[in-house]
């Protein structure tokens, strides 16, 4: 065995064979594959091998796509079939709610260049007449998909590896990491049988490793325990049977092709063909978590006991939707763990606070995404980036704070949904509340409807007091919903009078000492601050992509406080710290303290903000406290209101006059009833997080996360005035040597009556062509329209340009606008008093 390699790719599935593989493709030839047991011996060898296209998150859709047409290279490379069924997916709708949620996939379909048809009951039951279309509203059908068979594509990826230099080792199980400060000691014992049993033997060995990728599946908690981290990867249990062969469908084979895998989504189940039978794959509710706290030694190629009782309901459906197999006997069953993270993604990139340690784990559709994942991770650890945005997927989007307990319900909730609409403003009820600032009880009583950020509960809209009892605060829509129209008052009210957001998710970090300014002023692409005054400023990838959005707030020479998005508090912390860690010993002593925790933070905004504020100050005097004199935008002062001290910015996110609050957090309560209190002669009006997300897209604020990631430099997302080319700093001649390849504009849309974008569309010019996507979408109260931001062509990015937005399957009328079409010259922001 090699006991010095660049890469070591722990674990033989299909994900940790594919991995293996392209990084051997991209050109690095010492790499080792590890396998504590025989390749597929994990969940790759019960897997049903299905290769879904349908995915509603656009990194996603991406990967699969990939791994599709890669399996099918497969052959021609290294002479194995992977045993790839190109049968089609055909995805039926017995609603008009689901045929919406297939039009918004079909969107993003469009903007990955994935083939679709649509399907009426008609058609359907025309090419397949063994289908009951009663009930039925339609179908999506992806022709150039299938099944494939899990075991043959990764031997078929293993020779392809191989072939390429890759060693692969097996029956050897990682027992533990030791990074030396330039490398990982990896030390392996040899695995041998005994009674049955996979158990350690006496023999180990030391690898040195520069890279290490787990790819662990199942094992995953023993991974980040061994590793001293956190894993959202727990498995779920996944049953699904075989049945007999059915005489109907023997008959119909006889002089017809296959039919494709069948979905009946709001069956919650999928089926396809199986030697003359059928195999039937559902979703059930109540599936349980299993191997909380690590993998039985005991438990190799094993299943659990099959529940019947909990599938019952699924199986009937099926007999339903395909009545031949109502006579026909079960054949064989499996029932074993399948990983799953809380909102079902995988986790795929750099282990938080480690070096050169790269997770690919949390695979729930683990063949389907396998030849994508080793594609892009390669990719991310060869060039530095992946070529599409990979954050949405990165392992770091859950925070330190969660726990087992957490991750094994949400797992099980994420297994549930699978086949549950999934609605953009879809709010997932499993393990909540758990992370609540002190004013919850206050905004619950005043109509506060919640969403999750971060495990965070953050108002997303305040429905009426006096609901009546068939107001369904829950009920969701791919068009407006019943929180549309309580949003567009909130939203009316901030731009009228004013609004008050709970912004305390906002991930908090400081950042002091001799070598803090040196260090902010090469990993950021704005000039600093002065002392008392605040910037907006971005931080790169290696690539000169844009990885981080912050506002830096400088209290002293050398004291600077970093706020960034909510839902990237970890995904921020570990870059911040990762690249302290390499620039202290060159820019001197640097104190990093999250300090997330310590303060809740209002933000107050509108015309009426100041004489709202008025009420409250404390100072010798209070009618010039806040004016611009005393108080100019964009920049930060110590005030008290009432009792609270309060370190206040002037800057607001929707564009209007109004302030940051900072505030301790154990002083929320006090500071949220006098800000109530002084507000209510003026109209002040609690605002939630779907109203601000509209009026920051009427300022054409980009939303990292959307409008700004890991593809796109910040000069392609239109932000030059915040980048210093004066100046060095981190990513800066990748940046440079990208130029513009698509540009980030601000779209009116006169759209449907009923609907709004969501941030996923596809843009068509005049001809039809697609030239580029929305990222970013919703209602403007200014101009009494749709809004859209997103990224077009260059030639095609000024403002007169008029472009079609699909939405809702239709083709609407769209106009790039100037940026910040709403109040461009600031002069709102900016005002006096």
């Amino acid at each position: 065995m090699k006991t010095h390699v660049r890469a070591l790719v722990v674990g033989g599935g299909a994900v940790g064979t594919s991995v293996a593989y392209h990084l051997a493709r991209a050109g690095w030839s010492d790499v080792m594959l590890l396998e504590r047991d025989e390749l597929t011996a994990g969940s790759t060898w019960h897997a049903a091998g299905l290769l879904p296209y349908f995915n509603m998150s656009y990194a996603t859709t991406w990967i699969h796509d990939y791994s599709i047409k890669f399996y099918k290279t497969l052959e021609a490379e290294t002479g194995l079939n992977p045993g790839f069924s190109v049968v089609g997916n055909l995805r039926m709708a017995q609603s008009s709610a689901r045929m919406d949620e297939y039009r918004l996939y079909a969107a993003t379909a469009e903007t990955v260049g994935v083939p679709f048809e649509w399907l009426t009951p008609a058609q359907i039951k025309d090419r397949w007449p063994l289908v009951n279309t009663e009930g039925l509203e339609g179908a999506i059908f992806h022709p150039t998909d299938g099944y494939i068979n899990p075991a043959d594509v990764t031997m078929a990826m293993a020779r392809g590896a191989r072939q390429r230099g890759v060693t692969i080792e097996r029956r050897w199980q990682a027992d533990a990491y030791h990074w030396t400060g330039s490398a990982w000691e990896v030390t392996l014992t040899k695995m041998v049988e005994k009674g049955g049993n996979l158990v350690p033997s006496d023999e180990q060995v030391v690898v040195t490793a520069e890279h290490v990728v787990t790819a662990t599946g199942n094992h995953a908690q023993r991974t980040a325990k061994l590793l001293g981290i956190k894993s959202a990867a727990i498995p779920v249990e996944h049953q699904f049977i075989v049945t007999e062969p059915d005489p109907a469908l023997t008959a119909w084979r006889a002089t017809n092709g296959e039919h494709p895998v069948l979905r009946d989504a709001d069956a919650k189940w999928y089926v396809r063909e199986e030697r003359g039978g059928w195999i039937l794959g559902p979703y059930e509710e109540g599936a349980p978590a299993r191997f909380q706290h690590g993998v039985p030694d005991s438990f190799r190629a094993d299943l659990f006991p099959l529940d019947l009782d909990r599938i019952e309901e699924e199986y009937m459906s099926m007999i339903h939707r395909i009545p031949s197999a109502e006579t026909v006997g079960l054949k064989d069953d499996f029932n074993g763990p399948i990983c799953y993270t809380p909102d079902g993604n995988p986790l795929i990139g750099p282990a938080p606070g480690l070096r050169n340690m790269w997770l690919a784990e949390g695979f729930s559709f683990g063949i389907t995404a396998a030849g994508g994942a080793g594609h892009y991770l390669a990719q991310m650890m060869v060039e530095g980036e992946a070529e599409i945005d990979m954050a949405s997927l990165d392992p770091r989007r859950f925070g330190d704070w969660i726990t087992t307990d957490y991750t094994a319900r949400k797992n099980e909730g994420a297994y549930s949904h699978v086949f549950i609409l999934h609605h953009p403003d879809e709010e997932r009820p499993a393990a909540r509340p758990l992370r609540t600032a002190p004013a919850y009880d206050r905004q619950k009583a005043l109509g506060a409807q919640f969403g999750c950020v971060n495990g965070w509960e953050r108002p997303n809209y305040y429905g009426p007091l006096d609901a009546p009892q068939s107001f369904d605060h829950d009920a969701r829509s791919f068009r407006r919903g019943g929180w549309w129209p309580h949003a567009r008052a909130e939203a009316q009210a901030l731009r009228e009078t004013a609004g008050l957001i709970d912004a305390t998710a906002f991930a908090k970090h400081r950042l002091s000492g001799l070598g803090a300014t040196a260090f902010l002023d090469w990993f950021t692409t704005n000039r600093l601050p002065k002392v008392g005054r605040i910037s907006l400023t971005y931080a790169l990838t290696f690539a000169g992509t844009t990885r981080t959005e912050f506002t830096l707030i400088r209290t002293a020479e050398d004291d600077f406080t970093l706020i960034s998005a909510g839902g990237w508090h970890a995904y921020d912390q570990d870059y911040l710290y990762k690249a302290i860690m390499e620039k202290e010993a060159a820019f001197g002593r640097i104190n990093e303290e999250d300090v997330t925790t310590k303060w809740g933070v209002f933000a107050l905004a509108g015309p009426r903000s100041r004489e709202i504020l008025q009420r409250l100050i404390r100072d010798p005097e209070p009618a010039t406290a806040l004016s611009n004199a005393r108080f100019p935008w964009l920049s930060v002062r110590n005030i008290e209101l009432g009792m609270v001290p309060v370190r206040a910015v002037r800057v607001a996110y929707t564009g209007e006059l109004g302030w940051e609050l900072h505030h301790p957090i154990e002083m929320q309560n006090h500071l949220w009833d006098k800000l109530m209190e002084a507000g209510a002669e003026f109209g002040l009006k609690p605002v939630g997080a779907r109203a601000q997300n509209w009026l920051r897209q009427e300022k054409s604020y980009r939303a990292f996360g959307s409008d700004l990631g890991r593809d796109a430099t910040p000069l392609e997302g239109g932000l030059d005035r915040f980048v210093a080319q004066d100046k060095d700093f981190l990513g800066k001649e990748a940046m440079l040597a990208k130029g513009i390849r698509s540009r980030c504009v601000t779209l009116l849309i006169d759209g449907p009556e009923d609907a709004d974008p969501w941030g996923r569309e596809a843009l068509l010019d005049a001809g039809g062509a697609l030239v580029g996507r929305l990222t970013s979408g919703g209602y403007s109260v200014a101009f009494g329209k749709s809004i859209g931001m997103g990224y077009l062509r260059p030639d095609l990015a000024v403002p007169g340009t008029r472009l079609k937005v699909r939405m809702l399957g239709g083709l609407w009328d769209a106009e790039v606008t100037q940026d910040s079409p709403y109040d461009p010259a600031n002069e709102r922001l900016r005002a006096d008093g």
